[in-house]
């Protein structure tokens, strides 16, 4: 029996979250096409009856302009120090940017502390033959103790070869959860992240980065109804004007497209409610990060 937790690393957008969800084969984790759509460390548990692989999905490693980033690189970060393996996800489908060189130095800072590194490189679908050898070897100068792998995060390529290496390097020991556990989120912050998700993917640019969800009830009523409530938080009252829309039709929107994912995450059906709230500059204060849970638990 192998057991242990392998952590997900790589830039903003390289796929971690649609990895993660292809390997366990349900959606858990939130995907947009949106940088820094996983803003912290979400358990993916995966078992079978020769092992059970905990991947730690995080956010993607950048260059940080506020507090809220500081919290995203440090959670990312902590996850290698807690790691047996660590599987680093790079977009093969363009060459090596300079948050993959962050990546590699925080590999090198760590020293002999780091565990084994996979280096996977995401995308190769999209690419001939030609360039998929100049990327890797691209990449791999970055930091080559990596072992490679070829993959399609999206298509479920190289997904079987990813599992048989982590059991290979995995040590022996018992199963940390119950083998019917597939993640350590509640339904509530699962629905928060949905909803995020789905602002994400709605919204103008400059919208997006700037939103919070935060569940205020999440509660079983009558007839098997989920009922939540939720806030999205904004920094600036334009900003909250566009969330809403014309006629509240956005929120309307937002609020449609939300629900199905959440019903089709937990299989149950969910009446949901709305409501938009300005607190400027929300990122940079500390007491809001941590009351919307983005605080590291290792006392920083």
């Amino acid at each position: 029996m192998k057991s242990g937790f392998v952590t997900l690393v790589g830039r903003p957008n390289v796929g971690k979250s649609t990895l993660v969800n292809q390997l366990l084969g349900q959606k858990i984790a939130a995907v947009s096409p949106r940088p820094q759509t996983t803003r912290r460390r979400q358990l993916g548990i995966l078992t079978t009856d020769e092992y059970q692989i905990i991947f730690m999905d995080t956010p993607g490693i950048h260059k940080a302009s506020d507090k809220l980033d500081q919290f995203m690189n440090d959670e990312a970060r902590e996850t290698l120090l807690d790691a047996d393996l660590v599987v680093w996800i790079v977009d093969a489908s363009v060459p090596p940017q300079p948050e993959d060189d962050l990546v590699a130095g925080t590999f090198l800072e760590l020293g002999e502390r780091l565990p084994d590194v996979i280096l996977l490189l995401n995308k190769v679908d999209l690419l001939d033959s030609d360039t998929r050898a100049a990327r890797l070897a691209a990449y791999s100068a970055l930091f080559p103790a990596a072992q490679p792998l070829q993959a399609s995060a999206l298509r479920g390529e190289g997904q079987d070869e990813l599992l048989e290496m982590a059991a290979v390097k995995l040590p022996e020991g018992p199963y940390y959860y119950d083998p019917d556990q597939i993640t350590d989120l509640y339904e509530r912050d699962i629905a928060s992240d949905l909803i995020r998700q789905t602002c994400l993917n709605m919204l103008r640019e400059e919208v997006p980065h700037g939103i919070a969800v935060r569940v205020d009830e999440f509660a079983e009523r009558d007839n098997d109804l989920t009922y939540i409530h939720a806030t999205i938080l904004v920094e600036r009252e334009s900003h909250k004007g566009i969330v809403i829309g014309k006629g509240a039709a956005m929120l309307k929107k937002i609020g449609t497209q939300a629900r199905k994912e959440i019903e089709e995450m937990g299989g149950y059906p969910v009446y949901l409610d709305l409501q938009v709230k300005v607190n400027k500059n929300w990122r940079n204060k500390p007491e809001i990060l941590q009351f919307l849970g983005y605080s590291l638990k290792r006392g920083k």
